[in-house]
């Protein structure tokens, strides 16, 4: 039988929360909580298939467009996972870190996020990585700045090494929901040889089914990294 390959990162762009609610005749918020709930499904399954790192595109740059009762709403349910998700997470040895400013945020959202983020000091187990406040060009011009200050020369290799991900491996496959094709400026640099996968599945939607379909997608690929 031939063995499965599991991806060592997987990265994932949460869409359809809004649509999953109108479908169902519910407010927006409702959507919100129940990605919030799937992606907990989704870590869960990603570790039991022994998955090491997972992102999530949890806040966008582009996402402070919406409006004000939606921001606040997503800013309440971020403060909420960091006091309540966090701890959990932490307990069974996950490390939880942020990729994006967090200086924008709100003060309370901030300090909840990395107040808690320390309880993760010490664990070595998988990492979940999540993208608040984040824009993969933002994330560019920040590794850029990096180098400028530090008086280093623009190449490659050291602008990788100035992103917030610089210690991670690249996405080996990165999965979209609600049948949305498209990056929508997320991790565009480490994304260059990432398989993808786009599927119509709403994110509230998403379950242990979902990541075993991702996975036997992932093995019928043949990954070339620009080769013949």
């Amino acid at each position: 039988m031939e063995e499965i390959k599991i991806p060592a990162h997987i990265a994932f762009i949460m869409d359809g929360n809004g649509r999953w609610a109108k479908n169902k005749h519910l407010p927006r918020s409702v959507g919100h909580r129940e990605g919030v709930t799937s992606m907990r499904r989704v870590v869960e399954a990603c570790y039991a298939k022994g998955v090491k790192v997972v992102s999530f595109y949890a806040f966008s740059t582009e996402n402070w467009s919406r409006p004000k009762e939606e921001i606040e709403t997503l800013f309440g349910m971020l403060e909420k996972f960091a006091k309540s998700e966090i701890p959990k997470y932490a307990k069974r040895n996950f490390i939880i870190r942020v990729m994006g400013d967090l200086s924008a945020l709100p003060q309370n959202v901030s300090k909840a996020l990395q107040d808690n983020m320390k309880l993760c000091e010490g664990n070595d187990g998988m990492i979940v990585n999540l993208g608040i406040n984040y824009g993969g060009r933002d994330e560019i011009v920040f590794a850029v700045n990096q180098l400028l200050q530090k008086g280093l020369e623009v190449t490659k290799e050291n602008i990788g090494k100035n992103l917030y991900t610089s210690d991670l491996p690249d996405p080996d496959l990165m999965v979209r929901s609600s049948g949305e094709v498209r990056l929508s400026n997320f991790m565009l640099w480490q994304l260059s040889y990432s398989e993808m996968i786009f599927l119509e599945t709403l994110w509230p939607d998403f379950d242990e089914k979902t990541v075993d379909e991702i996975i036997n997608q992932y093995n019928k690929r043949d990954r070339r990294f620009g080769r013949v």
